[in-house]
């Protein structure tokens, strides 16, 4: 991964997830913490939302983090991320990404930590930078 790439992931704290079931879109705006090489994100959600239940049903997700300030003189740049969501059920893993996310995200400790949240684990598989307008790169990950 592009060294560019990686702090992008690392330096933002907010993304758009799209998932889809029975053919249908479905986006939300995430708060998110990612592994440091960039290759695995973690998110949160509560387990009776449309989102969790279209992970479960089909596991592919695309992500959006960019870099819009508001500002119309800033160069703005768009990383799409598709990725494959991982259930865990170890409790030990389960609570080490609970603390990652609370450590980036203090102000949502309480929703990180209810009964219903399920963590959420994202697999990067391939990632699209779109610098400006028209430059472009792709990178696969194996």
């Amino acid at each position: 991964m592009r060294g560019d790439i990686q702090k992008m992931i690392l330096e933002n704290k907010i993304c758009v997830m799209a998932t889809v079931a029975n053919g249908v879109p479905h986006c939300s705006l995430m708060s998110y913490a990612a592994e440091d090489d960039g290759h695995v994100i973690y998110m949160a959600t509560l387990k009776d939302t449309k989102k969790y239940r279209n992970l479960i049903a089909t596991p592919k997700v695309s992500l959006l983090i960019d870099t819009r300030d508001g500002s119309a003189s800033g160069k703005t740049r768009a990383l799409t991320i598709t990725g494959d969501f991982q259930a865990i059920d170890d409790e030990q893993r389960i609570n080490e990404i609970r603390e990652k996310l609370i450590r980036k995200h203090p102000d949502l400790k309480e929703f990180f930590t209810d009964p219903n949240s399920r963590i959420v684990v994202i697999k990067v598989t391939a990632l699209q930078l779109l610098d400006n307008v028209t430059d472009a790169y792709f990178e696969k990950l194996t």
